[in-house]
């Protein structure tokens, strides 16, 4: 094995298991075997029957559990999942070991085929989206909307904070790493993660820092932890090389769903500069600008990106139609919920 190489990760099969992931009240967990990858699927049952699913997706060293304060805001609006990347969370590396954006896309929109679900309120965070972007770039028919928060879009000139990330992606760096913060306890870790991620490390509670801990402790402990870390660095520093048709700027013109852009005028990792340029690039966006929030907002201010993400299905009309599907519910009783599912059906 060369000595600028990550050790070999062992097939998925033979995984150890490191310890459970936390699941917040009312969530579920589940795995789903796709072609070539495993994934975890964090769910929480909606408000009511009827409504339109949605999926999030989250960003470089996430989870699911990232969006587990803002899916419970929104389980009366949609009917929410979130899941585990590729290597990430509690889903296992893909088969091939390929952590491109490209293949994240690809899981992303395998788990969409063959759960039906689609078409989604498609929900990004950094790394995510930049994958979401992709998604909807290139399957149109399975988003609704596009929400993205803080999306790793290519920058001419990448935030200085930003650089120890993308210095992941070059060989050899994360097992140096490693070795030169070996002595390092998880809580250290965190507080490391929170400070480049927060706009206000301060805003995280008690029990938070605490989750994020034991998290970070069961993390450590998955022998393809770096090497997921750095393969997934190294996809987005190819993305942003890209030109052409496979250029993220050029798949964010694409994109023909409503979109909701949030940036934080904190993120030490996307350039809030890069806010407008967004607005441009995304023919049907709006732009939400959260001057105290960071590289998290649906973390920091859930209530706030919740509120912006009703507005949107305001405008798109999604709102109306659930009133109007209610308020068939109510003058005609059951009958009304046979015809909604059968049109659903024949529309999916």
């Amino acid at each position: 094995m060369s000595s600028t190489e990550l050790p070999f990760v062992p097939p998925a099969n033979v995984l150890p298991k490191v310890g459970t992931v936390r699941v917040a009240e009312g969530e579920h967990l589940r795995s789903v075997e796709l072609p070539g990858v495993t994934l975890t699927v964090r769910s929480r049952p909606p408000a009511r029957q009827g409504l339109a699913p949605a999926l999030y997706v989250h960003g470089l060293g996430g989870s699911s559990q990232n969006w587990s304060a803002l899916m419970a805001l929104l389980d009366g609006y949609v009917d929410g999942e979130a899941l585990d990347l590729p290597g990430f969370g509690d889903s296992p590396p893909p088969d091939d070991g390929n952590y491109s954006v490209t293949a994240h896309a690809r899981a992303v929109i395998r788990y969409l085929d063959a759960s039906g679900r689609g078409p989604v309120h498609l929900f990004g965070n950094s790394l995510g989206g930049a994958v979401t972007t992709r998604v909807a770039a290139v399957r149109p028919d399975l988003v609704r909307t596009l929400t993205l928060v803080s999306p790793a879009l290519p920058e001419i000139r990448v935030q200085r904070a930003a650089v120890p990330t993308g210095l992941l992606a070059v060989p050899g760096v994360a097992l140096l790493f490693t070795r030169l913060t070996r002595e390092w306890t998880a809580e250290q870790r965190v507080r490391g993660v929170m400070a480049l991620c927060y706009g206000d490390p301060g805003r995280v509670t008690p029990e938070g820092f605490r989750n994020a801990v034991q998290e970070m402790e069961r993390r450590l402990r998955l022998p393809y932890f770096w090497d997921a870390m750095a393969r997934s660095a190294r996809g987005i520093v190819n993305a942003y090389t890209l030109g052409g048709q496979q250029g993220l700027w050029r798949q964010a013109e694409r994109v023909l769903a409503p979109t909701l852009l949030v940036y934080g005028g904190r993120d030490q990792l996307v350039g809030f500069r890069m806010a407008q340029k967004a607005a441009r690039a995304f023919r049907d966006s709006r732009l939400v600008t959260l001057p105290d929030a960071g590289h998290v907002a649906m973390m920091e201010y859930p209530e706030t990106v919740a509120l912006a993400f009703r507005e949107l299905l305001e405008d798109a009309g999604e709102l109306g139609a659930q009133r109007a599907r209610r308020a068939g519910r109510a003058d005609t009783g059951g009958d009304a919920v046979d015809r909604e599912g059968t049109d659903e059906s024949m529309g999916g």
